[in-house]
């Protein structure tokens, strides 16, 4: 087992391993990929058909733990198995599974560029972003819905593994990302309502913290800018708008600090939009990966102290 001074002290080695081999690499698109592998087996026991109403809710909790359990396994087994050189070798490896940031910004820009071409185009990449009715989407809102995804998934996708790995190591990013896997499949209010509500409630409570640790570093690169009162403003008169109590602070920061305006018809409007997003687009950009590396460097940094203060008094 990997001794705990050991862990702590190289994680922060492992947390910018793993970033690095995101940008080089992405995620690759393989059916074989543990992420892909475990949307099948959520697939197989996530249909409510299968279930009677009075069970969906008891069988969603049930097969939340196992799916979480059983996608941790590996995570698990590498942190008590591994002797120390091989666990920071494989580590960064394991961590990179659970989030996805070359990906998101892939798939976003993937967005802007298909707007060029025409909105039909917007319509068809942007649909693979979001769960909303893409087909009568106008060309600002094919851009709000991409530049959305991008925001929210900030932290879903990014900011949330990599903090359940400063404070849980590989395990709790790995139960964090099956948690949100299952949300992303059952979290809705459709036929699934019954079966999802524990994968909704969980996801919510796991993205609390990290919704708004992510809320301060833009905040943090919104002053650098110059524009942190703005970000502030419109996250106290917009954060709550949107449904959830952990997406809407996030998208209100963003769309405040960059001057624009992020809009779900009939649902919700949040900024001032006083920037188109094409214009505003590549600061939301910056603001993302900035509010990435600011993150990875204090977890890191604050990591590695706590890991070398430890061994230093043998603790």
């Amino acid at each position: 087992m990997v001794p705990p001074e050991i862990a702590i002290t190289t994680a922060g080695i492992i947390l910018f391993t793993a970033l690095l081999l995101d940008r080089i690499f992405g995620d690759p698109h393989s059916p074989l990929h543990p992420v892909a592998l475990l949307g099948r087996f959520i697939g197989i026991w996530g249909r409510p058909g299968y279930y009677s109403p009075q069970l969906q809710r008891i069988a969603g909790v049930v097969f939340w733990i196992a799916t979480a359990s059983l996608f941790a396994l590996p995570f698990s087994c590498l942190t008590i198995v591994a002797p120390g050189y091989m666990y920071l070798l494989l580590a960064p490896f394991f961590l990179k599974v659970t989030f996805a940031w070359r990906s998101l910004e892939e798939h976003t820009l993937a967005v802007v560029d298909a707007v060029k071409d025409g909105v039909e185009n917007g319509r068809e990449k942007v649909k693979l972003l979001v769960s909303r009715d893409t087909a009568g989407l106008d060309r600002d809102h094919i851009l709000s819905a991409g530049y959305e995804s991008m925001t929210e998934n900030l932290t879903d996708s990014i900011i949330s593994p990599l903090f359940y790995f400063s404070v849980f190591g590989l395990v709790g990013a790995a139960i964090y990302r099956a948690a949100n896997t299952m949300d992303a499949m059952l979290g809705y209010r459709d036929e699934r309502i019954r079966l999802g509500w524990f994968s909704a409630r969980m996801d919510d409570i796991l993205n609390f913290i990290p919704a708004r640790v992510t809320v301060l570093f833009l905040l943090l690169y919104f002053l650098f800018k110059g524009r942190s009162s703005d970000a502030f403003r419109v996250m106290r008169r917009d954060g709550s708008l949107r449904p959830g109590f952990n997406g809407g602070i996030v998208m209100a920061v963003m769309a405040g600090g960059c001057g624009t305006r992020f809009e779900k018809p009939k649902i919700y409007t949040i900024g001032d939009g006083d920037l188109s997003l094409e214009d505003a687009g590549p600061d939301i950009l910056r603001a993302t990966r900035a509010a990435i590396l600011m993150f990875v460097v204090a977890a890191g940094g604050t990591l590695f102290l706590l890991g070398t203060w430890i061994n230093s008094n043998g603790i």
